[in-house]
Parts: C-alpha cells; sequence; structure tokens
C-alpha cells in the first residue's frame, strides 16, 4: 500500500501579473453568530511550527515540513519545541500572517492527556492557517489527527492540510524502524507541494480539514497484554541500572514532566508518561522498563504490528 492523499474541498491558484505564485490569499472573515460576511485581503509573513516531541520523532517531521511549505512559499520559517515544563509556562500567540504547522505523537491514539492541557490553553490562532501533523508508531493514529485538528479549530486557527505519519516505536526497535525513511519523505515533499498550491490558491477562510477519525472523539484506546486483555501499566516508572548510571543527569533534563529530579536521576519522583524519552537519551542505556504489563503489552504490539503502516495525507 502507497501513502494515502486524500482531498477536500476546491482550490484554484492565484497568480500575480509576473505569472508567479502568490503566497496570499483572499479570506473571507465570518462574524461570530452571524451570515454576514466581510472580505479582507490576507497575506502570510511567516511559516511556524510548534510541537511535543519527547524522542525526536515528530520534531523530525514537523520541521521537514514547516521547512518545505516555508521554501515552497517562499517565507521565513522558525519552530518552538514545548516538550519541556519551561517552554510550556506561556502562551503561543500567532496572527493571520501565520501558517502554523502543529505537532504531537499520539499516545494511546489519542494527544497524550497530560499534553492535552496544553494544546487546549496554550495555543492562539487568532485567525492563523495551520497543518495539524500527529506521529505514530506503527499500529493507528486512531483519532488522534481529528483531535488536534478539533483543538486547533476551537483556538482560532484555521485547518488546511493534515498528516499522520508512521515514524519508529519508542516502545521497542522492533516497528516502524527507522522511519519516517525515505519513501515517507518523499511523499512528505509532495504533500507540502499541494499544502502550497492550496494555500496560494486560496479565496476564503476554508472549511475545517476533513480527516480520518472519530468526531466526537471517542476514549483512549486500551492497551493489551499478549493475553488479549487489557494491560494496566499506568504506574509502571523507568527503572535504572546502578552500575550503567554515572549520574550525568541527562534524564533529568529531557523528562517531558520534570519528573526526574537532577540531585537523584535514579528515580522518579512525579508522573511518567511513557514517552522512553529518558530511556532513548541515555548514553549510557541505564534506564529500562521490567513492569510486566508493560512488556506485555510491547510484545503483543510486536506480534501484531510488524506490517508496514503508511503515511496519511489529508489536504
Amino acid at each position: 500500500m502507497g501513502n494515502r492523499f486524500c482531498f477536500s474541498g476546491s482550490y484554484g491558484i492565484v497568480v500575480n501579473r509576473e505569472n508567479s505564485l502568490l503566497p496570499r490569499f483572499e479570506a473571507i472573515a465570518c462574524l461570530r453568530g452571524s451570515r454576514k460576511t466581510r472580505r479582507r485581503k490576507m497575506e502570510l509573513k511567516h511559516v511556524k511550527a510548534a510541537f511535543y516531541s519527547a524522542t525526536g520523532n515528530t520534531e523530525k517531521v514537523v520541521k521537514a515540513i514547516g521547512q518545505a511549505i516555508a521554501e515552497g512559499l517562499g517565507l521565513p520559517f522558525e519552530a518552538f519545541d514545548f516538550t519541556l515544563p519551561a517552554n510550556r509556562q506561556g502562551v503561543l500567540s500567532y496572527g493571520p500572517e501565520d501558517l502554523v504547522v502543529v505537532g504531537t505523537p499520539v499516545y494511546a491514539g489519542r494527544i497524550p492527556n497530560k499534553m492535552l492541557p496544553y494544546f487546549q490553553s496554550g495555543l492562539e490562532g487568532n485567525g492563523a492557517l495551520a497543518v495539524p501533523v500527529v506521529t505514530f508508531g506503527n499500529r493507528n493514529f486512531d483519532n488522534g489527527l481529528i483531535e488536534l485538528r478539533n483543538e486547533l479549530e476551537a483556538h482560532g486557527f484555521h485547518t488546511v492540510a493534515g498528516a499522520g505519519v508512521a515514524a519508529s516505536h519508542v516502545f521497542t526497535d522492533k516497528l516502524a524502524p527507522g522511519r519516517p525513511d525515505e519513501a515517507d519523505m518523499a511523499a512528505l515533499q509532495e504533500f507540502c507541494r499541494k499544502v502550497c498550491e492550496k494555500v496560494q490558491g486560496l479565496q476564503e477562510i476554508p472549511a475545517p480539514v476533513a480527516v480520518r477519525g472519530d468526531d466526537p472523539v471517542g476514549p483512549y484506546y486500551t492497551p493489551l497484554g499478549t493475553d488479549g486483555k487489557p494491560a494496566v501499566f499506568l504506574k509502571a516508572k523507568p527503572k535504572t541500572d546502578p552500575a550503567k548510571c554515572d549520574n550525568c543527569g541527562i534524564c533529568a533534563k529531557v523528562c517531558p514532566m520534570g519528573s526526574i529530579p537532577a540531585d537523584a536521576p535514579q528515580t522518579v519522583t512525579g508522573i511518567c508518561i511513557k514517552c522512553q524519552a529518558c530511556i532513548k537519551k541515555c548514553p549510557q542505556q541505564a534506564k529500562y522498563f521490567d513492569d510486566p504489563a508493560f512488556l506485555s503489552h510491547v510484545a503483543m504490539l510486536e506480534t501484531n504490528y510488524a506490517r508496514r503502516a503508511e503515511a496519511e495525507w489529508f489536504l
């Protein structure tokens, strides 16, 4: 199966007198509570990105999309990583001159529950265009993309495209190793070319991009073990091999929840969201999980989801 492209709506190309594509569109700004509209010229001046990415997979995908769109539109690009607690203290505010690529990995098929409050309160669109992007570890992105789209639309963004991209699973190296790979990145570039065409041809505020998922969004996916029963490992936390740990403190610095004390990196005193940042980024490979339910779930994933899951692209 190849990469899937889904299209919604219609659009044309805006060309100036020199026959070059313009990074601008005519927008009809709808007044809330009324069918009255007013037409105004809007011109994009920036392409930006904002993302949560504990292990770097989402960062790679979101930046690649943002940079390709920026290049296609001839606009500057900048990115903001709100993975760490210190970067989630303020509000990211955008405006009608911005196109923002917003990304997150899915946890149990949705926006990570501990990050969801920031997506609901830390991002303000103020009329900006947006491209919601989720990454998933070869099982399924379930309702993660439609949930992200809905949150962006609810907070002042106008979504023009969306993507669900397979990436190496953080629980195991046996699922989607090396993803996104060369084929994924080629499809990504084609997606970005189509996004540029759509944006350059917009003549009104677009309807929310149609993406796969349930609306209203359903519950989180229930992890299963090898026995097919729910695997409950919410309280599981990574362990530390004292023979390997040299107290470098990297794990404390990369924990998205701030749950690993800098002065006691062999412990986890706060909430663990199983993001695997401390495990993936430990240079001594001293961190690991030994929770039976967690390991059973990983084994189930390895057994049932080894097939190649393709990225899905929506326009």
